[in-house]
């Protein structure tokens, strides 16, 4: 019986095999390559759609940061335009800076100083309250009143810098037609350093902007520049602090007017 591998057939079966496995190992190797081209197809892909979609999320929340930016800080004060006014305690002896750069007031750091008010455009005029008083320019802060309420044009935010421990207090004061000196008594601003955390601003247009005064339970306030008064200043009294930042927004404050209850 003969079989595949006789003597005389061998020659020629022999080289068949041979093609045959060659050319199903020639397809095998042209295939076998196509998969991994595939899959780092895929894989370039998905990493092009990832790095879009962060780029997305990025662009999303940079957005979602700005809107939110508009409205609030992390200081705690609005965002927006503003004129920043910094007022530095110098110790005794020392001097006022003579680069200012038109937003700086130096007073002692121990003590009063008048910082003499005229309207304006936000403007420091005189920044030197070391040797007796400083000057400051302001506009004119009030915007409508009615009988219960005052609205101003601009509000004033403040807040204490440097190291802890100091403090200051802020008086506004005028005189009056007969030359005598009227200060607010029901409402003035007291600022400390922040013994921990983060200093953050507070709303203090009702004090700085007005004379106020609580006469036999009835208020009575004057907005600075009013003509029932005159020579409008702030008392500043200083116990070692070595800044106050004041900053002045164009955002209205409602407040109540003269002749309400306090």
């Amino acid at each position: 019986m003969s079989t595949w591998f006789d003597r005389p057939t061998r020659p020629r079966i022999v080289p068949t095999v041979v093609i045959i496995l060659g050319v199903a190992l020639f397809g095998l190797i042209a295939l076998t390559p196509a998969p991994a081209i595939l899959t780092m197809g895929f894989q370039a892909h998905k990493t092009t759609t990832t790095l879009q979609s962060s780029a997305t999320a990025t662009s999303t929340q940079t957005t979602a940061q700005t809107i939110t930016g508009q409205t609030t800080t992390g200081n705690g004060g609005p965002s927006g335009p503003h004129y920043d006014l910094n007022i530095h305690g110098i110790v005794q002896g020392g001097s006022a800076s003579t680069s200012s750069n038109g937003h700086d007031i130096f007073v002692p750091l121990q003590g009063k100083c008048p910082i003499i008010l005229s309207p304006g455009s936000f403007q420091v005029l005189d920044a030197n309250c070391l040797d007796g008083s400083a000057a400051f320019q302001l506009p004119n802060p009030v915007a409508s009143t009615t009988t219960t309420t005052i609205t101003t044009t601009y509000s004033v935010w403040v807040r204490a810098l440097a190291k802890p421990g100091g403090s200051s207090s802020t008086t506004t004061c005028a005189t009056d037609l007969t030359g005598a000196l009227v200060c607010s008594t029901a409402q003035f601003v007291t600022v400390e350093t922040r013994s921990n955390g983060k200093s953050v601003f507070s709303n203090v247009s009702s004090n700085l902007l007005f004379v106020s005064q609580c006469i036999n339970g009835q208020l009575t306030r004057t907005s600075l520049f009013s003509s029932t008064l005159q020579n409008y200043f702030w008392s500043y009294d200083n116990n070692g602090l070595k800044l106050l930042q004041l900053r002045f927004y164009q955002l209205p404050t409602t407040v109540a007017a003269s002749g309400t209850a306090c």
